[in-house]
């Protein structure tokens, strides 16, 4: 990838790790809570770092940003997480600069989730744009980048059915209890947590297993309450977890918490529970397995489901990797025009000087000069000129690099420097 200016002696990379070699433990380490974002965002800006994302999800953890070398993003990440770099180096993957972008598209539209077509990363990645861009660590390379990201998801969406069907970690929890849970409807269901992935674990309870024996539990109360609400559900108390797990048939645990939330000591009931731990890093402490008459399933389990609505997916993949290359391709233009953009800026503001000591001195020459007509057509003919060599510039079969020294030699040029 050629210098783009986007910023000033640094690369753009990725780093990260995923589900494809980080197992759940592993990814739970690297796993970064708004707190820690911001702190890590913070942490980059004091470092001089002028565009970097944070995405944390539960299958994956990455920084897309700038860096002289990507070991600045890599202690980053270590530095605000409970991973090691030795850990990351085992399971982690760097790109750089095109394959960087390249990446970014491909997470961004749902190729490289754990259940393909899952959109829900789009939604994370807005909110991670939103993040960088309110703690001012967003430069125009970063928001165009994510602005286009969304539109190719949105087209892919629009354009193909790769996310058809309701395919999600959410959904997939839902039919691994259809499956494995006799007569789910008179089923006692306790669902732990009612952040994203709970409300939508939710939302799918209530359409496929027609069970209204749904009990919420989240820790504020009233976040529990305005999902309950909408769906008509019980609320209890956290206070009272432990009773509503010896009364429940179904756990559902989506937490998200940084330490395991269900211990073998909050479960005594004696009838079969199955617990579907829907966090990362994982919720529900190994020695729960120890209990004979539970089974846990963890979401990474979940993910492994195939079904015919999967399968018919993977139809889809090259229509939706044909649309990445086409506003990928519109994205590097963009930066090609960047790269050259500050010497046109700068041979403009120098015709315009000349321009302006012609027209100071033909008025003084002439008694009847007309000024008005005379800057209107100098600045026609300035504006010609200058689109021309923007022109010569974009054509793909010159060398821009020598044509760009060229034009600073030829006309003298001081090139503002651009960030």
């Amino acid at each position: 990838m050629k210098d783009y200016h986007i910023s000033r002696h640094s690369s753009f990379y990725t780093i990260g790790l995923n589900y494809k070699k980080a197992d759940a433990v592993l990814r739970g380490k690297f796993s970064l809570e708004e707190t820690a974002m911001n702190a890590l965002l913070e942490d980059a800006k004091n470092q001089g770092i002028d565009g970097l994302l944070v995405t944390s999800t539960c299958n994956r953890t990455e920084l897309h940003g700038f860096a002289k070398h990507p070991f600045q993003l890599i202690k980053l990440l270590c530095d605000h997480t409970q991973g090691t770099v030795e850990e990351f180096q085992e399971v982690a993957y760097v790109y750089k600069n095109k394959d960087a972008i390249g990446h970014l598209f491909k997470v961004g539209t749902g190729l490289d989730s754990q259940i393909l077509g899952d959109f829900e990363i789009i939604s994370q990645l807005r909110q991670s744009f939103n993040r960088s861009k309110k703690l001012g660590i967003a430069n125009p390379f970063i928001e165009r980048l994510c602005n286009s990201v969304i539109q190719a998801s949105k087209r892919i969406k629009n354009e193909t059915e790769i996310s058809s069907g309701a395919t999600s970690v959410a959904y997939a929890s839902v039919q691994y209890i259809l499956k494995n849970v006799a007569d789910v409807s008179k089923k006692s269901i306790l669902l732990f947590g009612t952040g994203k992935i709970g409300r939508n674990t939710c939302e799918n309870l209530i359409k496929h297993t027609k069970n209204p024996h749904i009990t919420l539990i989240n820790r504020t109360k009233n976040k529990a309450e305005k999902v309950a609400g909408k769906f008509n559900l019980t609320v209890k108390d956290y206070g009272d977890l432990q009773t509503e797990i010896r009364n429940t048939d179904v756990l559902i645990v989506a937490t998200s918490a940084q330490n395991p939330t269900i211990s073998k000591e909050l479960i005594y009931s004696k009838k079969p529970l199955l617990i579907l731990d829907l966090s990362i890093p994982k919720n529900v402490a190994d020695d729960v397995n120890q209990l004979s008459n539970v089974t846990t399933i963890h979401l990474d389990h979940l993910s492994q489901m195939t079904d015919e609505t999967l399968e018919r997916r993977k139809a889809f993949i090259p229509h939706a990797e044909a649309i990445i290359e086409d506003i990928k391709d519109e994205f590097i233009q963009w930066l090609e025009t960047r790269k050259f953009a500050p010497v046109i800026k700068a041979l403009n503001k120098k015709l315009k000087t000349m321009k302006d000591e012609e027209m100071d001195y033909q008025s003084k020459k002439q008694a009847d000069f007309n000024e008005e007509q005379a800057d209107i057509i100098s600045n026609r003919i300035i504006q010609k000129i200058t689109k021309q060599f923007a022109n010569h510039l974009k054509d793909e079969s010159i060398d821009a690099d020598t044509s760009l020294a060229l034009i600073k030699k030829v006309f003298q040029l001081e090139i503002e420097s651009q960030q």
